[in-house]
C-alpha cells in the first residue's frame, strides 16, 4: 500500500468556517455526508444501525459528524442543519446502538467509589500498559507526533463537552463544576486556555493545530472516546453518566500527564509542547479532589437514585480508553502507524515512514487493531 502524504490528505480548516467534511468510511457516513452537503437526501433507518458494528469505523465516524454539527459544524455546511430532523434521528439510532454496546460490556456497576478506586490503582513495578507507559518506555518522536494527532478530535474542544451538564446540576455540583472549568478555560485569559495550549503543542511538534484537521487520520477507537462526551453531554437523562466521565478523566489525568512530560523531554519535544501536559499535573491532581467531594458528592447528594449512572460513565470512560491504548500500542509494537494513514515526518524524526492500514476497514472491536 502506498503512503498518504499528510499534506495532500488532511481536512483543512476554512478562513471563518468548520472544517472540510472527510471521506465517507462506509454507507452510514456516507450517506450523511451526502445529506450535509447536499441539504437533503435519504438517511438510513433502524435496521442500518442495528446492523453496524458498534465500535466501528463507519459508525463512529457518522456519530461524530452529527455530534460536530453541535460545535463548530463544517465548512459548506449551515448552522441550522445542528436541528436537521433527519441527521437528528439518524444520530439518535446510532448512539443508541453505540450506548447499548457499552452497557453490555460494562455490566451494570452501581458503586462510583469502587470503580474510581481502580483508576486510583497505578502498577507496583510502574509498568501499566496504557499509552503514556509505552511513551515513556519506548516512545519516539514520530509516536509522539501520532499521539497528538490521535487526541487532537477531544482535545481542541478540551472541557467543551462537559459544559453541557452544568444548566442540569444543582449547588455543589454546579459550583464545583464550574470552579474546575474554570481552569480549563484559562482562568480568563484565552491564551492560557487548554485547548490553547494543545494547539500549541501540535504546532511545537510540526502538525497543523488548526480544529478537525486530522480527522480523516483519526480511528474509530479514537473518535469512540470523544463520541462518548458529546453522548453523555447532549441528554439531560444521562447527566450522572457525564459526571461519572467527567470524573474518571479527572482522576486518571494527574498521573498520564507526568509520564506525558518526561515522554516529551525524553524525545526533544520543545517546552511549548510540554507545557500542556505540565499544566494539567498539579491542576488535575487538585481537581480530582474537587471532582469526587463536591460534583460527585453534590450531584448524589441531591440524587442518589443516580450513583449507578455516574458508575456507568466511569466504566464506559475507562472500557474505551483501555481499548484505544489497546489499538495504538499494538500497532506501534508492530511497527504500524496507530493513525488510519501515515503523517509526514518532520525533520526531527528518525524513524521511516510505514505504510498505512486499510483505509476502507473498520476497527471491528473496541480494542480495534491496525
Amino acid at each position: 500500500m502506498t503512503t498518504t502524504p499528510l499534506r495532500e490528505h488532511g481536512g483543512p480548516t476554512t478562513p471563518g468556517g468548520g472544517p472540510e467534511l472527510p471521506p465517507p468510511r462506509g454507507e452510514l457516513s456516507e450517506a450523511l455526508i451526502a445529506h450535509l452537503r447536499e441539504g437533503a437526501g435519504p438517511l438510513p433507518g433502524r435496521r442500518a444501525a442495528e446492523a453496524a458494528d458498534p465500535y466501528g469505523e463507519d459508525l463512529q465516524l457518522a456519530l461524530h459528524l452529527g455530534y460536530e454539527l453541535h460545535y463548530q459544524g463544517f465548512a459548506g455546511v449551515p448552522d441550522d442543519a445542528e436541528w436537521d430532523p433527519g441527521p437528528l434521528r439518524m444520530r439518535s439510532l446510532l448512539e443508541r446502538r453505540f450506548e447499548d454496546a457499552l452497557r453490555a460490556a460494562c455490566g451494570r456497576p452501581d458503586d462510583p467509589d469502587e470503580v474510581f478506586g481502580r483508576l486510583l490503582t497505578e502498577p507496583s513495578d510502574g509498568n501499566g500498559d496504557g499509552v503514556s507507559h509505552y511513551l515513556i518506555r519506548r516512545g519516539t518522536a514520530h509516536y509522539v507526533r501520532e499521539h497528538a494527532v490521535l487526541r487532537s478530535v477531544h482535545q481542541l474542544r478540551e472541557a467543551d463537552p462537559h459544559l453541557w451538564v452544568v444548566p442540569r446540576l444543582q449547588g455543589r455540583a454546579k459550583a464545583g463544576m464550574i470552579t474546575i472549568q474554570y481552569d480549563e478555560y484559562g482562568c480568563g485569559r484565552a491564551e492560557h486556555m487548554h485547548a490553547r495550549l494543545y494547539a500549541d503543542l501540535m504546532q511545537a511538534l510540526g502538525l497543523d493545530p488548526a480544529y478537525g484537521h486530522y480527522l480523516p487520520f483519526v480511528g474509530a477507537p479514537a473518535l469512540a472516546n470523544a463520541n462518548l462526551m458529546s453522548l453523555l453531554g447532549l441528554h439531560r437523562a444521562r447527566r450522572g453518566a457525564l459526571v461519572g466521565h467527567f470524573a474518571a478523566l479527572e482522576i486518571a489525568s494527574s498521573p498520564a500527564a507526568s509520564r506525558m512530560v518526561a515522554a516529551l523531554r525524553r524525545t526533544g519535544a520543545d517546552e511549548a509542547a510540554v507545557r500542556f501536559y505540565d499544566e494539567h499535573v498539579e491542576a488535575d491532581a487538585v481537581h480530582e479532589q474537587l471532582v469526587r467531594r463536591e460534583v460527585v458528592g453534590g450531584l448524589l447528594a441531591d440524587e442518589p437514585a443516580l450513583a449507578p449512572d455516574v458508575a456507568f460513565g466511569a466504566e464506559a470512560t475507562t472500557f474505551l480508553e483501555e481499548a484505544f491504548a489497546t489499538h495504538v500500542t499494538h500497532a506501534w509494537g508492530k511497527g504500524t502507524t496507530a493513525l488510519r494513514a501515515p503523517l509526514v515526518p518532520n525533520t526531527t524524526d528518525r524513524q521511516p515512514e510505514v505504510p498505512g492500514p486499510d483505509l476502507t476497514r473498520g476497527s471491528g472491536s473496541p480494542a480495534g487493531g491496525a
